[in-house]
């Protein structure tokens, strides 16, 4: 009772800021899914309006979902207005992946494709330098994405009849290891594409 008494004011701070900590806690969590929920019926809203025919209405809802900072509907966002060739500025679509990027948290593998596709749009307005460069993630770890990084590098630099260097980048797809038959076929054709040039 003593202790009690000497400390009262202690003892009901803490438990007051453990109920304000757990009831602040709770609502994060309580507003995080309610934004999922939210993003998720946006995604399936602009998939109606592409089936229907009406392009702007998905386009500006889905570049909505981009920015919205939800590392799998941002994703999933970006990639539809891609495979619906719905933006054709290619600098429109870098600073998309630019926010994709450097505001969400990925998976190793995700993020590497995310590098890979950017790269991959970017690779006709860009130097062998700046591509290189946009590469270098993927080209020096072990990713999934490490042979087509390669193979774009390779094809790079056949579309600047650069076929030496071309070369070099196919041959090195041949030393990953469990590298997919389909991977292996297509650096095995362009190599000799470029024999017989």
């Amino acid at each position: 009772r003593k202790f009690y008494e000497s400390n009262r004011i202690l003892i009901f701070s803490s438990i007051l800021i453990l109920i304000i900590f757990l009831g602040s806690f709770s609502f994060y969590l309580e507003n995080r899914e309610k934004k999922i929920i939210l993003l998720s019926d946006k995604y399936i809203q602009a998939k109606i309006y592409i089936e229907n025919g009406n392009k702007n209405e998905a386009i500006k809802i889905l570049k909505e979902i981009v920015y919205a900072d939800n590392a799998t509907y941002s994703t999933l966002a970006l990639f539809m207005l891609l495979n619906q060739n719905f933006i054709e500025e290619h600098k429109q679509l870098l600073i998309m992946f630019d926010h994709l990027l450097e505001n969400n948290k990925f998976e190793k593998e995700i993020k590497d494709l995310l590098i890979y596709k950017k790269a991959l749009i970017n690779s006709n307005y860009i130097s062998e330098s700046e591509l290189l460069k946009a590469l270098k993630p993927l080209i020096n770890e072990e990713s999934m994405w490490k042979p087509h990084a390669l193979l774009l590098l390779g094809d790079f630099f056949v579309s600047k009849k650069e076929y030496i260097k071309a070369k070099e980048f196919y041959k090195k797809i041949f030393s990953i290891s469990n590298l997919q038959q389909e991977v292996y076929n297509q650096a095995q054709s362009r190599l000799t594409f470029i024999s017989n040039e």
